[in-house]
C-alpha cells in the first residue's frame, strides 16, 4: 500500500516560554516548614503570576496543535503527521495565518515585558529575584512557530550499500512498519467519525423523566464538517469508511438545528438513523 502519492509528512513545532523556575529557597523553607525530608517536594515560581499575556500565547499554541491534530493523521512517534496533499493549501493557508497571529502575540508581549516584570515585583512579593529574569532577547528567543513538511518515503526506498539479505530485512521491517503506520492513520479515520456518530446518538437520546437537551448549531455544524473532512482524511480510499461518511452525510442533510430543538418526532427520526449508521459498521 502507497500513499506517498496522496500524503505528505507534516510536523508542527510550537514552542513557548514556561516562565517557570524551582525556587530553592521557597523549596526549603516549605519542607522546613513541615518537618519533611529535603525531596518531598518542590515550589515552583511562576515568573509571570498574576499576567495574562504569556498565559495567553501558550493558550493559543495549545488550540494551534489541536486545530492541527485534528487535520492530520498520525504516522510516527515523533510529532510528524500524516497530510492528505488534497488539503494542503487549505492546511498551509491556515497555518500560516496562525503563525502570524502568535507571533504578533510573541511581539506584543516582548514589548511589554519590561512592564511585566516590574508587575511581577509586586505580585510575588518575597518570591521576587530580580536574577530569574532572562533578557527579552532570551525571552524572544524561546517562542517559535515552526512548520516543516517532507515526503512520505516509498517502500523499499533504501539508498545504502548493504548486504543483499541486510537489504531485503531492512526492507521488511520498513513495510511492516509501514503498513502498522497506515493502519494506526486509518484506526483515528474510523474514530473520529465514530466518536461523532455515538456523540449525536447519545445527544439524541431522551430518558424519561428528564428535561430535554440543548441543542447548539454546531450540532449539525459539526458532523457536517466531519463529513467533509472524512473525504480528505480517507488515505487509502476505503469503500467502507466512504460508505459510512455518506451514510451520515444522508442522515444530516436539510436537518435545521432549530426544528430538532423543538420536535421530538425529528430527534426521534435522526437518532434512528445515526444508530443505524452505528449498527452497520465493525467499529
Amino acid at each position: 500500500m502507497s500513499i506517498s502519492s496522496s500524503s505528505m509528512l507534516v510536523e508542527m513545532n510550537i514552542s513557548v516560554w514556561t516562565a517557570a523556575i524551582i525556587d530553592r529557597k521557597a523549596t526549603d523553607k516549605a519542607t522546613l516548614d513541615a518537618h519533611a525530608v529535603a525531596d518531598a517536594g518542590k515550589f515552583r515560581k511562576n515568573l509571570m503570576a498574576g499576567t495574562s499575556l504569556r498565559k495567553d500565547i501558550a493558550d493559543y499554541a495549545a488550540l494551534c496543535r489541536t486545530w492541527h491534530n485534528g487535520r492530520t493523521l498520525p504516522w510516527s512517534d515523533k510529532g510528524v503527521r500524516l497530510l492528505p496533499t488534497s488539503m494542503f493549501l487549505e492546511y498551509k493557508r491556515e497555518a500560516d495565518a496562525r503563525a502570524s497571529y502568535f507571533n504578533s502575540k510573541v511581539t506584543k508581549f516582548v514589548a511589554e515585558y519590561p512592564n511585566l516584570v516590574e508587575a511581577a515585583r509586586h505580585n510575588l512579593g518575597d518570591l521576587f529575584n530580580a536574577g530569574d529574569y532572562p533578557s527579552a532577547d532570551d525571552v524572544e528567543s524561546k517562542f517559535a512557530f515552526r512548520l516543516v513538511f517532507s515526503p512520505v518515503p516509498e517502500v523499499g526506498d533504501f539508498r545504502i550499500d548493504v548486504a543483499s539479505d541486510e537489504l531485503a530485512h531492512l526492507r521488511s521491517q520498513y513495510e511492516a512498519a509501514y503498513t502498522d503506520r497506515v493502519g494506526d492513520a486509518m484506526k483515528t479515520t474510523w474514530n473520529k467519525l465514530h466518536s461523532t456518530l455515538l456523540t449525536m446518538s447519545e445527544k439524541l437520546t431522551e430518558p424519561e423523566g428528564e428535561e430535554t437537551k440543548q441543542f447548539r448549531s454546531t450540532f449539525v455544524t459539526n458532523a457536517q464538517e466531519m463529513c467533509q473532512l472524512l473525504t480528505h482524511l480517507n488515505i487509502t480510499k476505503d469503500p467502507e469508511l466512504e460508505s459510512a461518511r455518506q451514510a451520515l452525510e444522508k442522515a444530516i442533510r436539510g436537518v435545521d438545528v432549530d426544528n430538532i430543538r423543538k420536535d421530538e418526532i425529528a430527534r426521534s427520526d435522526l437518532k434512528t438513523q445515526v444508530d443505524s449508521v452505528l449498527g452497520q459498521f465493525d467499529w
